[in-house]
């Protein structure tokens, strides 16, 4: 049997995990950045907005969508994206959880 090694982490590291992975590509953290700038659900080309084509920018929508981060709503012939302002909430909780649990300045011997 195949057993996944990030099975072997409680269900917030990998929560927490799977959202850090999304967030890891400056393009990425760009759309978001857009979308909440916007204060608006986005019909049509992104692209006009960030230094990327068309593909790549649709790859990484996909991967914010794949975790939950954004909506898209097909209308048409085109797709309306959105912040999920539930998720993304949830993002922010669990990343100032995390890094409140990391202890700094414990051990400089390194």
């Amino acid at each position: 049997m195949v057993y996944s090694k990030t099975k072997l982490f409680d269900t917030d590291l990998q929560e927490c995990a799977e959202y850090f992975k999304a967030l890891a590509h400056p393009a990425r953290l760009a759309i978001l950045r857009f979308l909440s700038e916007t204060q608006t659900c986005i019909t049509g080309d992104i692209t006009e907005a960030l230094p990327l084509s068309r593909t790549t920018v649709n790859q990484h929508l996909q991967e914010l969508k794949k975790v939950g981060l954004i909506k898209g709503h097909v209308k048409g012939i085109n797709t309306k994206y959105c912040l999920n302002n539930e998720k993304v909430e949830e993002l922010k909780r669990q990343s100032i959880d995390f890094l409140n649990e990391i202890k700094v300045g414990l051990n400089n011997n390194c």
